[in-house]
């Protein structure tokens, strides 16, 4: 079990600034803490996902994924840090060519929905969309570790 934390409030944010996990301080809608939200919210939607009942290869795929955004979230939150390893990246794009597999050609647009946790995947879909824009709005102001979670041309233009 990880460290827990006894307070979760530090009363050092009432004026609009946070700190960052190297001590940093940074104002609230900071890129980086839009990122890192963004990222955690996005986390929380998946947790919500593994709590319906699931195949358990599903429940501990999503838990994996849950702990990538962990690391994520820690590489965002102590700028420099890095924890992502691109066997992360592989085991993802592995599981996700396993669905795949099974599916046919798409042929038309889905609506969301589906029953209740295809709902919720649909709803962690699009936050992962806006996290990987706003991780990304933030790789173009500050260096952020570059896995293949972020596009390769922004590697290339630091």
């Amino acid at each position: 079990m990880g460290h827990r934390l006894s307070r979760i409030y530090t009363r050092t944010g009432d004026q609009g600034g946070t700190d960052l996990g190297d001590g940093t301080r940074v104002e609230k809608d900071h890129p980086r803490m839009e990122a890192y939200g963004d990222v955690d919210e996005l986390n929380s939607l998946i947790g919500l996902i593994a709590s319906e009942p699931l195949p358990a290869h599903l429940t501990r795929l999503l838990h994996d994924i849950q702990h990538d955004l962990f690391d994520l979230g820690a590489e965002l939150v102590v700028p420099g840090h890095e924890a992502l390893q691109e066997s992360q990246v592989d085991r993802l794009e592995a599981a996700m060519d396993e669905f795949n597999t099974e599916l046919g050609p798409l042929k038309e647009f889905i609506l969301p929905g589906g029953g209740r946790a295809g709902g919720q995947a649909h709803a962690a879909r699009t936050v992962a969309r806006r996290a990987e824009r706003t991780v990304f709005a933030l790789s173009r102001r500050e260096p952020v570790h570059r896995t293949r979670f972020l596009p390769r041309f922004v590697s290339s233009r630091r």
